[in-house]
């Protein structure tokens, strides 16, 4: 199995789930993704995002995707 590549993408979804009170699942449910797969973006295991589910993300949590995802050069994965 070939090693993943380094990246400077963090996701925050911990902290703007914690600012609003909500559940990976309460979040889950109302994108209408799984919490398998929420959980794998939150603990930046992802590769990739839909812009659908980062769009409905922020319609859900009232944000800008800026406040989900951040590029952070410093701190390589």
């Amino acid at each position: 199995m070939p090693e993943e590549e380094p990246h400077a993408i963090r996701v925050h979804l911990d902290r703007l789930l914690a600012e609003r009170g909500m559940t990976l699942t309460e979040l889950s449910a109302q994108v209408g993704i799984t919490v398998v797969n929420l959980s794998v973006l939150k603990n930046d295991r992802a590769k990739a995002i839909r812009f659908s589910t980062l769009s409905r993300i922020c319609e859900v949590l009232q944000c800008q995707p800026g406040d989900v995802i951040t590029h952070d050069p410093g701190e390589p994965a």
